[in-house]
């Protein structure tokens, strides 16, 4: 049931994007509460895998993969429509390919995501709920944000909603910025932790060996 959500998330994200590129300012502004409830299913997936106890290797990396593609997809779509520089998805998808990347040797090895960390500091800044509701909440009031801004700016210039428009992006904007701190912050662990282990094999290497 849990990944039947989460697989359900992207069909879901599909008509998002045809009613931000295809509607109309109201279609657009319908979109806002649209694309939180989406997303809010994420959270539904989760704690339906534990309250039923049935939670899996599989489970957890189709949730991230369904988490990824919400995130890319949306950045790159509103970069496309001028809500944000084209500089967050560059970062974003930089960041996110080199953690997936390595993450991807853990899972190999049967660990999950979250659990291939051994520091106290890099588990809180990777798998903490303060870390991942906190980069959660800042994603969504980002997006939803934008999102808003988008629709405001389709509306007649000098109304209320196009008054409105600049004080939206503006703010969204710097929530977006904070979300993409957190992103880089939360990447560096999992990024640094596989360089760590190849830099203390090559040391120990020659200690090793026999003259």
């Amino acid at each position: 049931m849990a990944n039947f959500i989460t697989i359900s998330r992207i069909p879901l994200l599909v008509g998002f994007v045809l009613m931000l590129y295809l509607g109309g300012p109201a279609v657009r502004l319908a979109s806002v509460p649209y694309l939180f409830i989406a997303i809010l299913l994420d959270t539904v997936d989760g704690a339906i895998a534990r309250r039923r106890q049935k939670s899996s290797l599989i489970g957890s990396v189709l949730d991230i993969a369904a988490d990824r593609v919400y995130e890319l997809v949306l950045w790159v779509a509103l970069a496309d429509l001028g809500a944000i520089p084209v500089a967050i998805p560059i970062i974003v998808i930089t960041r996110t390919t080199l953690t997936d990347a390595l993450r991807s040797i853990g899972v190999q090895q049967g660990q999950a995501p979250f659990q291939q960390h051994r520091s106290a500091l890099a588990r809180f800044l990777v798998g903490s709920p303060w870390m991942r509701s906190g980069y959660s909440i800042a994603k969504v009031l980002a997006f939803c944000g934008l999102t808003l801004a988008v629709a405001l700016a389709g509306y007649p210039p000098g109304g209320t909603a196009a008054r409105l428009a600049g004080p939206v992006l503006t703010t969204s904007q710097t929530i977006a910025w904070v979300a993409v701190a957190l992103c880089i912050v939360r990447g560096i662990p999992v990024v640094a932790a596989p360089i760590g282990r190849e830099l203390r094999q090559y040391r120990r290497g020659p200690s090793s060996e026999t003259p």
